[in-house]
């Protein structure tokens, strides 16, 4: 019989008081994920949580389970390591904007283009926070910072393109003041065979408060933000009144019911289409001419590094005439001193 697993969030918080500011999106942010891993099925010891460096890498003192604290950008690589070494481990990577996309840019792209079964959650507040407020790779043209006084004349990277452009089967979207959608998008995130790849759109209170307030207001949640869900139409508002229709190749925000649109030609989502053509629309949608793409937007098969690499192991032990150390000191020319 299976091991029955029950655990409650307590069961994951550590006994470190929790140092974020007052109002930081981290909290709801550790409080979901701390839910998700209840619901998961995964022995309380298999869990490993791994951070670089930021106020989100704080993440690792705040959780009861294994963890490493890394250096500034390396957390993938560290994470990475773990994985390979013992594959049965469930892993987690926490990090930032400016830790994953700025020093830690190369080993992003190299993790998810290898599809090592790793789960990445990138804390996204278009800022540097515990470095004091300088612009990093996801701030706005324009974002007047510390570092940009006169406002960054900088193209900002969006996460979900790069995950595309390496080539990623797993891509997620939620926002850090909904604790019951992100909790669902963890799951998934848990679920899918590979790198996953969750932006959660984050608030730093102090050094950019509201950078995502247009998006993450509840009072226009509905109308803001659309909720995808695979096999489902691509529906959104208050009333469930809009959609997304493909005109011309193109996803379009219309209202059923107006200018001919009916319920039946709304797009229907496809997380696990191989083809990223559609999925990269989603992910680029902005205001307000749509509304932004939440929950899992990408989820497809592909083959898992860390899975092959057991199986290129087994495969050269099998045929190998050295099967352990003993063996390899004993071949060839050998004496007793």
């Amino acid at each position: 019989m299976s091991e029955v697993l029950e655990y409650t969030i307590k069961d994951f918080k550590s006994e470190n008081e929790v140092r974020w500011c007052p109002g930081c999106g981290d909290h709801a942010v550790l409080n979901s994920i701390q839910k998700a891993m209840t619901t998961l099925g995964i022995k309380h010891e298999d869990y490993v949580v791994v951070s670089g460096i930021g106020c989100s890498s704080r993440f690792p003192y705040y959780m009861s389970t294994f963890g490493f604290h890394t250096i500034h950008g390396r957390a993938a690589a560290v994470a990475s390591g773990v994985k390979c070494a013992n594959p049965k481990l469930c892993v987690w990577e926490i990090t930032g904007d400016g830790d994953a996309l700025a020093i830690g840019g190369n080993h992003f792209i190299h993790v998810v283009r290898r599809n090592i079964d790793l789960n990445l959650i990138l804390f996204n507040n278009k800022i540097y926070g515990l470095t004091k407020g300088q612009y990093s790779p996801t701030s706005d043209r324009g974002a007047v910072t510390k570092t940009s006084p006169q406002g960054t004349i900088e193209s900002p990277f969006v996460p979900g393109q790069l995950v595309l452009g390496a080539g990623g089967s797993f891509f997620a979207r939620c926002v850090d003041n909904n604790i019951k959608h992100s909790q669902e998008v963890f799951e998934a995130a848990a679920k899918h065979q590979g790198t996953s790849v969750v932006e959660v759109l984050q608030n730093c209170v102090i050094f950019n408060d509201g950078v995502h307030a247009e998006i993450s207001d509840p009072k226009m949640r509905e109308e803001r933000q659309i909720f995808l869900k695979h096999g489902e139409p691509m529906i959104f508002g208050t009333t469930r009144n809009k959609g997304l229709i493909l005109e011309k190749g193109i996803l379009k925000a219309a209202t059923i019911g107006e200018n001919g649109v009916t319920l039946d030609d709304i797009f229907v989502h496809d997380a696990t289409e191989p083809n990223g053509y559609i999925h990269q629309q989603l992910i680029g949608m902005q205001l307000p001419d749509h509304p932004i793409a939440m929950g899992v937007i990408r989820a497809v098969k592909a083959p898992v590094y860390d899975q092959l690499m057991e199986e290129q192991i087994a495969n050269v032990k099998s045929k190998a005439r050295i099967k352990s150390i003993d063996d390899l000191l004993s071949s060839g020319n050998t004496w007793v001193v």
